[in-house]
Parts: structure tokens; C-alpha cells; sequence
């Protein structure tokens, strides 16, 4: 756990309001926000603009947040929901921020976070604590864009597939930068300590925007009903499309960075080009919803218990 988490709370006095920028990066994802200093004591008219770029725009980013701790991350995150623990699993170096570490292996692979449990979280905030001196960039993926953009065959297939997710066909397993040094395989057990296992939609609607969106990444087992090697030409297909690069946006960490996420319309890759430097950001995760396909089912926890993990949020839709 960081030091910062057993420090006192974080100070409890007005943050003075400001407007806040948002500048568009690209045309289907991505945005910075500017004018903000993020912490727990926000204004209302400030947490809501943020909310409504977050839901524009799928992923945003703010520079220039040094000051900010654990605690004081925590703080801001619960304005924006209900904090998630750290992981379902990963428990072991705090139960409240998760350390993205490079000494603990690199993920190199494309994933929505912790899609192998039924109430996928509906958002992450990500701050840089140690950058490499080159590389580590991240890439979001719009899984509404990609929906949007399938041909109606493929489109009208994908609404009808379901797909098994699970923590032990995880990313770290299946990447080409696998380490088999003794942390990266210590935090591997970790990882798949508890098994987990869930059937969601291909297609699943936004609980807050209506939008349509792929669900897929490398939490994805097989696709429900089809054989292996069907499944896997399919599932090539689907998420070839979901991450082409007209529907990404790529961001370069600087020190003092917070980006912010929709997990429920985003896939992401934290790309493994920096070498043996060290690359360290902590994540809050937020409470989501059991997402819904577009005939109205809901996602099936076929193995694990995440209650002690989430509650399930169940946001007001449109």
C-alpha cells in the first residue's frame, strides 16, 4: 500500500471554481480538459462538466495534478461514484488504489478493465506516480465508434454473440512480453488466485448514453456457442475492427497526469516500449452496472462472487 493511504484525509477546504477547457484530440475519442485542479472538494457545476466530457468524449486527460496523493485521488473519484476496492484479486498492495507497476509485469495487450466479473467497473482514473524517460504511452479505444462503423452483417452478428470472459485468460498470460521473473509470476498467482467467470454481450447498451457498444479485449475465453477455432476467427474479426486506429487516441504521460475513462464504452493498451525502466500509476476504479445486450439480458456470473469487490451502480439511462 502507498504511504499516502495511512496519511491523514486530505484537507476538507473549498477548491475555488473555475470553467473548465475541453479540447477535442481526435475525432471519435479523447479529450483534455484545462482550468481544473482536481481534488474532493470540487464544485457541482465543475464534477458535472467533467461527467458530461467523460461520457462525450470516453476518455479525458488533465495535466499538471502533482499535487495530488492517494487519499486526495480517492477523495476526487468518490465524486464521481463509488470506488471500486483496488481488484477483485490483486489485494495484496492495497485494498483502495491499485499500483500499475512495470516491476510486476507489463500488460502490452488491448483489455477493458476487469471485464471477467459480472459488474464491470464504469469508469477508471489513472495518475502517473514514475515515468519512463521515453515510451509508455497509453491508446483508448472507442467501443462505440467501432460498433458504429461495422457493416450491417457483421453488426447484426455481433448483436446476437455473447462471449466468456475470465481472470485466467488474462492479458499478461497471453502477451508476447511475458517475464518469467519470480515478481511478474507472483502477481500472475495473484491475479488468478480466485477464478472468475462471466458471459457478456458482444454488443452491450450504455447505461447512461443509450449508445451501443463492443464489449471484447483480451479477457475474452471464446465466444458462447461456437467452437474453439470459430471463436477465435471471430473473435479476430470483431477485435481487429474495435481497435483500428481511426478509433483511438494515444496519450504521452507526462508527470503530474490524470487520465479518466469510460470502461463501459473503451478498450485500452499500455504499450511495453520503455525497456527495463521503471513505469508506475495508481488506479481508483468506479462502480458499474451488469451490463444489458440489446435485447434487454443481462450479463451471467458463471463463476466468482464480486461482491466484496463492487456494488453494482445502477445509473438513471436515458
Amino acid at each position: 500500500m502507498s504511504a499516502s493511504l495511512a496519511a491523514a484525509p486530505a484537507t476538507t477546504s473549498a477548491t475555488p471554481v473555475t470553467t473548465p477547457s475541453v479540447v477535442k484530440l481526435g475525432a471519435h475519442i479523447g479529450a483534455r480538459i484545462d482550468g481544473v485542479r482536481l481534488s474532493g472538494n470540487l464544485d457541482e457545476q465543475v464534477v458535472s462538466s467533467i461527467r458530461t466530457a467523460l461520457l462525450t468524449h470516453k476518455v479525458v486527460f488533465f495535466h499538471g495534478q502533482d499535487h495530488l496523493t492517494d487519499d486526495e485521488q480517492y477523495a476526487f473519484a468518490e465524486l464521481l461514484g463509488s470506488p471500486t476496492t483496488a481488484h477483485p484479486t490483486v489485494t495484496s498492495r492495497g485494498t483502495r488504489v491499485l499500483p500499475i507497476d512495470s516491476d510486476f509485469g507489463k500488460a502490452n495487450s488491448w483489455h477493458t478493465d476487469v471485464t471477467f466479473v459480472d459488474r464491470i467497473p464504469k469508469a477508471s482514473i489513472l495518475r502517473a506516480i514514475e515515468l519512463p524517460s521515453y515510451g509508455g504511452t497509453t491508446t483508448w479505444a472507442s467501443g462505440v465508434a467501432a460498433y458504429n462503423a461495422l457493416p450491417e452483417p457483421l453488426r447484426l452478428l455481433a448483436e446476437n454473440l455473447w462471449a466468456t470472459h475470465t481472470n485466467v485468460y488474462d492479458y499478461a498470460a497471453t502477451s508476447a512480453e511475458r517475464a518469467t521473473d519470480a515478481k511478474t509470476s507472483e502477481y500472475r498467482a495473484e491475479f488468478q488466485s480466485t477464478y472468475f467467470e462471466t458471459e457478456h454481450p458482444v454488443v452491450r447498451v450504455h447505461p447512461e448514453t443509450g449508445e451501443r457498444t463492443l464489449l471484447l479485449g483480451h479477457f475474452v475465453k471464446s465466444l458462447v456457442g461456437l467452437s474453439s477455432s470459430q471463436s477465435q476467427a471471430l473473435f479476430k474479426v470483431l477485435q481487429d475492427h474495435a481497435v483500428s486506429l481511426e478509433y483511438t487516441t494515444r496519450w504521452s504521460w507526462q508527470p503530474g497526469d490524470v487520465a479518466i475513462w469510460d470502461n463501459r464504452a473503451t478498450q485500452h493498451y499500455a504499450v511495453a516500449d520503455y525497456d527495463d525502466q521503471h513505469r508506475r500509476l495508481h488506479r481508483i476504479t468506479l462502480a458499474g452496472d451488469v451490463p444489458v445486450s440489446v435485447n434487454g439480458e443481462q450479463s451471467r456470473s458463471i463463476a466468482g462472487d464480486a461482491s466484496e469487490y463492487s456494488v453494482i451502480d445502477e445509473p438513471v439511462g436515458v
